[in-house]
């Protein structure tokens, strides 16, 4: 493999062998911030349902439920970050999280693999976006081995790497299967117009799906993990090309100047895991184009001023927007449809992605609970109302088992078949799932603005350092030196 760094100098010339992963010191606080006892609640409900509706038997998370027909390999890499906060919560045992997620990476790695289209998880390392919830197999013909989904799910599993770090049998075996998992993907192969990376392939043509990543959204953790590959990395210019493709973001919306993707997922996935406060790549560092002390959480935090800003003018006049309800992101809605509002024809959708603003933006008044709640670390004075007002205004119609459903629409009340959901009279549309991938950021989120839990644990793992240090960024807890390996640590 060639080696382009002293960094990675070390690592191409470092044993193959699983890596120790170092201690787990108590994390700093993050926030003054005190939350009120209703995220007790929100944490508590939103950690069941990744524990009640995975499937004990093979630790496949659903997408969705309680409608779940198959799994989603991003829920699963959220469920996989949300057992060790269950431990710290002592909402289970360690034994218990161990036992699951053990489950989970043995049940991963011996999944039938290939290039064929039916019978298979995966290929080349690579996980189908959806599978079926008892084999584990690809759930359909529509579905696509998909490059994004697996980086989600394979933050979660290097999340276990690091947290699982006593040295015992299991812990060990943990650490040994994650590692496996991770250096058998092939990103070097999902890249058939280097050094961009694909979205996905599709078995049925044998080919790759037309479109790349390219910024700025999500796809941050997946040229992250990319890089950071010990067997299978791309070069340093993949990030230098995906930086490149940021002009059409850059720019200026409701006060706020940073790098704009309109829902709000696209600000918060990488960051469930990657603590991005005072480290900076060389887009951020370039003084004569960005604001001095710019790094990625600031540009979080600035989009969801943004997206409260957006709310409180409301442009399109929807109902329930103010300085207190606000939030939109990809989620579930209650139809294909055009209905007429206020005078005119508006558009309604089904699950779509949505937000504001002139990238990526579209508003059909559908508020998800998630674009405003796993947004806590960034603007905690405008979540916490937001949480309070929602759980206030709306009761059980939108807070149910596992805390928030995934969304609502107080502007639909169409009597028109639905997608999913009701039409509660006065009160509009309520979804009636929640979904894993709108669940898992809430969960960790909060974690985080606790006490920094799932970034501190993250800082440990060898692969993302050396992920972003590829990709060119400093300063910040990068510039310490790695910690000392101390596999019997017993946190």
């Amino acid at each position: 493999m060639l080696c382009l760094s002293s960094a990675w100098l070390a690592a191409c010339t470092a044993s193959e062998e699983t890596p120790e992963v170092a201690a787990i010191p108590p994390p700093a606080a993050v926030s003054a911030t005190p939350l009120p006892p209703l995220f007790d609640d929100i944490e508590r409900r939103t950690f069941d349902f990744f524990w009640d509706t995975t499937n004990a038997d093979n630790g496949l998370a659903p997408d969705r439920h309680p409608s779940r027909p198959f799994s989603s390999i991003a829920a699963i890499g959220f469920a996989l970050t949300a057992y060790p906060i269950g431990v710290e919560r002592t909402w289970i045992t360690r034994e218990q999280a161990t036992a699951r997620t053990l489950t989970t990476l043995k049940f991963l790695r011996d999944a039938p693999a290939g290039p064929e289209a039916t019978g298979k998880a995966g290929h080349r390392g690579f996980y189908y976006h959806f599978l079926d919830m008892r084999s584990g197999q690809r759930f359909a013909e529509w579905v696509e081995l998909s490059s994004v989904d697996t980086g989600l799910m394979m933050m979660g599993i290097l999340f276990a790497q690091s947290y699982y770090d006593r040295d015992d049998a299991a812990e060990r075996e943990i650490r040994d299967i994650a590692d496996q998992l991770y250096r058998r993907v092939e990103w070097d192969w999902m890249r058939p117009r280097a050094p961009l990376i694909s979205m996905g392939w599709n078995p049925e043509t044998q080919d790759f799906l037309d479109h790349d990543w390219r910024g700025y959204n999500e796809a941050m953790l997946v040229y992250v993990l990319a890089l950071g590959s010990p067997t299978h990395p791309v070069e340093p210019e993949a990030w230098q090309a995906w930086t490149q493709t940021y002009d059409r973001n850059w720019g200026e919306f409701q006060g706020q100047t940073h790098l704009r993707f309109g829902p709000q997922f696209g600000h918060q996935y990488s960051h469930v895991w990657i603590d991005f406060r005072g480290i900076q790549d060389s887009y951020m560092r370039d003084k004569s184009r960005r604001d001095k002390g710019l790094d990625y959480f600031e540009n979080s935090r600035r989009a969801t001023l943004a997206q409260h800003a957006y709310a409180v003018a409301n442009p399109m006049g929807w109902k329930g927007y103010d300085g207190e309800v606000w939030g939109l992101t990809a989620s579930d809605g209650p139809q294909g449809t055009k209905q007429t509002y206020r005078g005119e024809q508006r558009e309604f959708r089904g699950y779509s992605a949505r937000g504001p603003g002139p990238v990526d933006g579209f508003d059909d008044g559908t508020l998800a609970p998630t674009a405003a709640l796993a947004s806590l670390p960034f603007a905690p004075e405008l979540v916490v109302p937001a949480a309070e007002a929602m759980r206030a205004r709306y009761g059980d119609d939108l807070y149910g088992r596992y805390g928030f459903l995934d969304s609502f629409n107080p502007s639909f009340e169409y009597d028109v078949p639905l997608v999913t959901g009701k039409v509660v009279p006065g009160k509009g549309w309520f979804a009636s799932d929640y979904l894993g991938i709108d669940q898992g950021p809430i969960l960790a989120m909060i974690a985080n603005h606790r006490d920094g839990f799932v970034w501190e644990v993250m800082k440990r793992n060898p692969h993302i350092r050396r992920g972003l240090e590829r990709a060119g960024f400093d300063g910040g807890w990068l510039a310490a030196p790695s910690p000392t390996p101390s596999p019997a640590a017993t946190r």
